[in-house]
């Protein structure tokens, strides 16, 4: 199940940057007194009585000196009101409730989602002031008094907040459909491979960057099983992302990714690998999910015998921080080993969800020790007791040793290479936890 996403909206200088930074308990935001230095992090997770939440920083009415202040602010509050499950509206008890408040409160109750009414800076501690009654005329039941900048009455906003959320028990249902998001840069053909997937023209094609907006659903069925195509918007460089419609769209593409079982990053051929194709790959790897690198376009690049396996030697040394997902060479627009593609989602998905018994994968770990002693620093020899797997998607290892200091990181990648050798567990990240615990 996905998290929810929770929006922080206001206008200018209520206190939203510094709001987000003590919810998420880091300082992502830059907070100053000027309107509009809300430009680049966004979103940050947070969690609050064991539930977990995307928080948002929406930036705020950016009033520019040509532009009509009214509009910014619309377009500013819609935007949030669409990426979100539940609203924080913030507010300014020094300045009171002013004609911009009553025009997002207006919209907001529109809207129909659930919205938690925050009045910033009341930082006075015990009763709030008699201005703080003055939010009531906004119609959006209790306000909650809080202070930003100390963190009075946090908790209670978060209270608030979490009441709008799902049941603990009302998981999605278990089914067989693998959850895929097709991830990328703008333009490598995201809309158009999950238009030829499906067979139809569910999504808005165009060779405008920045064409898909929003992350969109599309379920597919076939021999090879059941597939839910997630397709995202383009993840382009932050620098830019000047359009504030595309900075809810890498909102909505990290979170597509999250639910996620599946991520298909697409490199265009043409253009061959970037740096920003690295940072997108780094979403889905640091999410632990399986991946495939899909090469688009391969029926327009100029080839010979040799050119798939240079090229593939290419992407290996460039994706070197996830050698383990395999590549496959596609082309959206003729349909070229797309139903490989099928097979490999199918495969890799396998792989993420694996479990291995702990007998088998302690005679693994043995007969490596075996082959390459572990590491000793001043006489001090490593000992790894046994290792077991602790859960999967990613598969998660837990090993217990005397020491975990000498388990230097590259004896951490010999075990991890022997598993794979043994086990496979292509096409998924794996995650080793390191436990310390005497010799007795």
């Amino acid at each position: 199940m996905s998290k929810p996403i929770v929006a922080i909206v206001g206008r200018p200088n209520v206190g939203k940057s510094t709001l987000f930074n003590k919810l998420s308990g880091q300082r992502l935001a830059i907070v100053d007194d000027r309107p509009g230095v809300t430009r680049d992090r966004l979103y940050a997770d947070c969690e609050w009585l064991n539930r977990k939440f995307l928080i948002v920083d929406t930036g705020g009415i950016e009033p520019y000196a040509d532009d009509i202040i009214l509009t910014q602010m619309r377009r500013q509050a819609q935007l949030a009101i669409e990426s979100a499950d539940v609203i924080i509206f913030v507010t300014d008890l020094r300045s009171g409730v002013v004609a911009t408040d009553a025009d997002v409160a207006s919209m907001l109750i529109k809207s129909g989602k659930p919205i938690v009414l925050c009045v910033n800076k009341c930082d006075a501690i015990g009763a709030p002031p008699a201005e703080f009654y003055e939010f009531y005329n906004l119609g959006l039941g209790d306000p909650v008094a809080v202070s930003a900048v100390h963190g009075h009455g946090t908790g209670d906003l978060l209270d608030e907040v979490i009441k709008y959320f799902p049941a603990d028990d009302a998981e999605e249902t278990e089914d067989n459909a693998i959850r895929v998001a097709v991830i990328g840069k703008p333009n490598v053909g995201k809309s158009s491979l999950v238009n030829a997937l499906c067979g139809e023209e569910r999504m808005l094609v165009s060779d405008i960057a920045g064409t898909t907006r929003d992350a969109t659903d599309t379920v597919v069925q076939n021999r090879y099983g059941t597939f839910v195509f997630i397709d995202t918007a383009g993840l382009r460089r932050k620098s830019r992302i000047d359009d504030k419609i595309e900075k809810y769209s890498v909102l909505r593409a990290v979170s597509a990714v999250e639910r996620a079982n599946v991520c298909v990053i697409m490199i265009d051929a043409l253009e061959g690998f970037t740096e920003q194709d690295s940072k997108v790959a780094g979403i889905a790897h640091e999410g632990g999910k399986a991946c495939i690198i899909a090469v688009n376009k391969w029926d327009a690049y100029e080839k010979d015998g040799k050119t798939m396996d240079a090229y593939r030697k290419k992407l290996m040394n460039d994706f070197s921080f996830m050698s383990y997902a395999p590549i496959i060479f596609i082309s959206a627009k003729t349909g070229q080993r797309l139903q490989r593609l099928f097979e490999l989602i199918k495969y890799v998905d396998d792989q993420n969800a694996l479990r291995i018994p702990t007998g088998r994968l302690n005679q693994v770990l043995a007969d490596a020790e075996a082959r390459v002693q572990p590491p000793t620093d001043k006489g001090k020899r490593l000992k790894i007791y046994y290792m077991t797997q602790a859960s999967t998607r990613p598969p998660t290892f837990v090993a217990f040793v005397n020491k975990a200091e000498l388990f230097h990181y590259s004896y951490q990648r010999y075990i991890d290479n022997r598993i794979r050798e043994v086990f496979g567990l292509e096409g998924t990240p794996t995650r080793l936890v390191i436990r310390e615990r005497s010799e007795k």
